[in-house]
């Protein structure tokens, strides 16, 4: 039997806080749940890995035991085997007696609790801890599934709700803006079907967007669970979004940036607006242009606002003609510093 290095499961350090230990299995669980691998058994082995290493760090008694095993875990080996498994300074496993097994999904915080027994369904009623974690944490007991009464008689599955799923989402600005409809295939007991899905106008990076029934099916007839996308947006070379505005850069020619005029806006919504520009326009300066931001979700006709910042643009290459013209005015600024002084 070998040791079991829990910390290393989870990628944390010794020291991790409550918190981090939670947070690296969360996002474990999520990519090696079976759901989201489909008859891959590397991700199964590592999904009930990442359960055991969870349910003994994520509680405090036994992640102290544990703890306190270190290098000497032969020993308490020893002992055990003397004893029945768990041994002294463990609690002795009772027949029948399960782990609770919390798994990313429904419940406060994102989590719900899974008990042995939906651990025994889901893996097809093996048992899904390891000798280590038998002998030193109790578990199965002397192996009898949970599914059978004391009597001995069986007993059918108690019936569970079927656990939320989530899953990240890219999508372009554009499809943020506008709104999108995203078809997905999800399978379910080895069967594939397709959903569409619609992704409503102006929906906000990292929020959630609901598909009721299509999470993790229930069992003993209970109902299924939802499936949660959440939304990231991918970066754009001509606009970035800030809530509900968006920023854009507009070029302006040093002429008109000196003299006045007006600078062509597109928007992301398609939309060339012109917009004026005041005489002595400074780089960088900032203009607002009312209501041509993110759509807001929910609220019809409402939107944020496109900030423009203006790129005064250099000439590159100059004529004779230009070159004459900008030493006049050159002569004309020394001229105006000399009056002044």
């Amino acid at each position: 039997m070998d040791f079991k290095d829990y910390y290393s499961t989870l990628g944390v350090a010794k020291t991790a806080t409550e918190k981090e230990i939670k947070q690296a299995y969360r996002k474990l669980a999520r990519k090696h749940h079976p759901d989201v691998n489909p008859n891959d058994k590397t991700a199964e082995s590592r999904f009930k890995d990442i359960n055991e290493a969870y349910e003994v760090l994520g509680d405090p008694a036994k992640r102290k035991k544990y703890d306190e095993l270190g290098a000497n875990w032969r020993m308490y080996e020893q002992a055990g085997a003397a004893g029945g498994p768990g041994g002294p300074g463990f609690g002795q496993g009772q027949p029948g007696a399960g782990w609770n097994v919390n798994v990313g999904g429904g419940g406060p915080g994102g989590y719900r609790t899974m008990t042995q027994e939906e651990m025994n369904e889901m893996f097809g009623g093996e048992n899904p801890f390891s000798d280590f974690f038998t002998t030193f944490f109790g578990g199965m007991g002397g192996g009898q599934p949970r599914t059978q009464s004391r009597s001995g008689r069986a007993r059918a599955p108690r019936p569970h709700e079927g656990r939320d799923l989530e899953q990240d989402l890219e999508l372009p600005l554009e499809d943020v803006y506008h709104g999108t409809t995203r078809r997905f295939s999800i399978q379910h007991d080895g069967q594939a079907r397709n959903v569409d899905v619609r992704i409503p106008a102006g929906v906000g990076e990292g929020s959630r967007v609901r598909v009721a029934g299509e999470g993790e099916p229930g069992t003993g007839g209970a109902k299924a669970g939802d499936l949660y996308l959440r939304i990231h947006t991918m970066p754009n070379p001509q606009f970035e979004r800030k809530g509900r505005d968006l920023y854009t850069r507009v070029p302006v020619p040093l002429t008109t940036a000196v003299l006045g005029g007006e600078a062509d806006v597109r928007t992301l919504g398609g939309k060339s607006l012109r917009l004026k520009i005041p005489p002595t326009t400074q780089h960088g300066q900032v203009f607002r242009l009312k209501g041509h931001g993110m759509p807001v979700t929910g609220a019809k006709d409402e939107h944020g606002d496109l900030y423009a910042t203006v790129d005064v643009q250099l000439p590159k290459e100059l004529t004779l003609e230009q070159r004459k013209h900008f030493e006049e005015l050159q002569k004309l600024e020394k001229g105006t510093k000399h009056s002044a002084a």
